[in-house]
């Protein structure tokens, strides 16, 4: 796929309420992940890896970290046209911020006149998943469709959160597509499921241009991809679906074949990063044959020291990254980001730290989130006492405690 025809486009400009602490600060797909990189990564590097080599990532909420992390990490080869870059918000249409995705490549249309492509890729920028596009736009190609969209089958009671395709019988055209219906009908071979949309599209250039053109016009539209250029397509009868099941990405274990994650809540972020922790990994980040790739920070080793009675520092079933020191404490089931420090008689278990993290002597740290540069004092209790995390942290669903970014947390 390494040729001037594919131009490749990621969403990022989603708000991520739902994430919030996470996103008080920072966009959605900025929010770190799996200890080394952020949600945008798992889109950028599915692309590169296949040898789509002119990417845009369209921005706009709080994206200076964001276009930081790109700018900085993901800088390809200009000598061979080839780059990584950022565009934020930039009311080319009128002084009015993005109203929807279509909206947003609607505004930046001269980034596809500029570059002539004779199909485009749309991406998502924060979901957890390994793909190759490469297949997905043969697909495309070979069918002729204006519009192929990629899915996979979900319990039928996450439809309220989807889109959801109904193909014809015989082939890949999609002959009815709704955005999170209420009233969802399961697959004939499988009641329990539908094909959800996981927001990975390929358009036919002229197709694309064409449809958000008359979206643009149409007042009562939410100019929304899912909501209105596809119900458009599939109109017109140009709307295909492809099989995220049949994708096939090199190095992939049979574990994780098919894995996809949309972390868009707070419970989904934590859920999947303990996929990462498990013996077999349900998502395995250490497929070098697909990798997913960050720009790494010029750290020490991680180091674990003390190995006296009650003061050893080790770590269990857990992800630790470079610079991180166990200082005498006990990790178990957990992340650990860059430069975390865990002190003495800590203990740490079903937790995400983040970046610098400090957990100090005789802490206590369990089922929770805790965001970058926190400071938990020595003798501090998370997770231990449900009501008085209550009044001090935001508490997801599923009862993980989140603590946002820089807080300092007392006894």
């Amino acid at each position: 796929m390494r040729d001037r025809g594919i131009f490749g486009l990621v969403l990022a400009g989603g708000e991520g309420k739902r994430l919030m602490p996470l996103t008080a600060d920072r966009a959605k797909p900025a929010v770190p992940f799996g200890g080394n990189h952020r949600l945008v990564d798992f889109a950028l590097s599915n692309l590169v890896n296949a040898g789509c080599l002119r990417i845009v990532v369209l921005t706009q909420y709080k994206s200076h970290s964001l276009d930081r992390h790109i700018t900085t990490t993901w800088r390809l080869s200009p000598l061979l046209g080839n780059y990584v870059a950022p565009v934020p918000a930039q009311m080319r249409r009128g002084p009015h911020w993005f109203a929807g995705s279509a909206d947003a490549i609607y505004q930046n249309l001269n980034l596809i006149y500029d570059e002539q492509p004779r199909h485009v890729i749309v991406f998502g920028a924060d979901h957890i998943y390994r793909m190759d596009p490469r297949q997905m736009v043969e697909q495309h190609i070979a069918s002729g469709a204006g519009v192929t969209v990629a899915g996979l089958r979900v319990p039928i009671e996450e439809a309220v959160r989807s889109g959801v395709i109904d193909r014809a019988a015989s082939s890949t055209r999609i002959e009815a597509f709704r955005e999170k219906p209420i009233d969802a009908v399961g697959l004939a071979d499988a009641p329990d499921q539908v094909l959800a949309s996981m927001g990975n599209y390929v358009f036919t250039t002229e197709a694309l241009l064409d449809v958000v053109s008359r979206d643009a016009i149409d007042e009562t539209s939410k100019h929304d991809i899912g909501g209105n250029i596809i119900p458009m397509l599939v109109a017109d009868g140009s709307a295909h679906f492809y099989d995220f099941g049949d994708n096939i990405v090199p190095g992939a274990l049979a574990s994780d074949r098919g894995y996809w994650r949309d972390v868009g809540t707070l419970d989904a972020y934590y859920d999947a990063h303990m996929d990462l922790i498990s013996v077999t990994p349900v998502f395995n980040l250490y497929n070098r044959h697909w990798p997913i790739l960050t720009l790494p920070d010029p750290l020490p080793p991680a180091k674990f020291v003390f190995e006296e009675g009650g003061r050893t520092g080790a770590a269990y079933n857990s992800l630790v990254c470079a610079g991180v020191v166990v200082s005498g404490g006990t990790v178990r089931r957990s992340v650990l980001s860059p430069e975390v420090r865990i002190d003495a008689h800590a203990e740490v278990s079903d937790s995400v730290l983040m970046h610098g993290v400090s957990v100090g002597d005789g802490a206590v740290v369990r089922r929770a989130i805790v965001d970058k540069n926190v400071r938990i004092a020595p003798g501090a209790r998370i997770g231990v006492d449900p009501e008085h995390d209550r009044q001090r942290f935001v508490i997801s669903d599923n009862g993980i405690i989140v603590v946002g970014k820089n807080e300092r947390v007392e006894v």
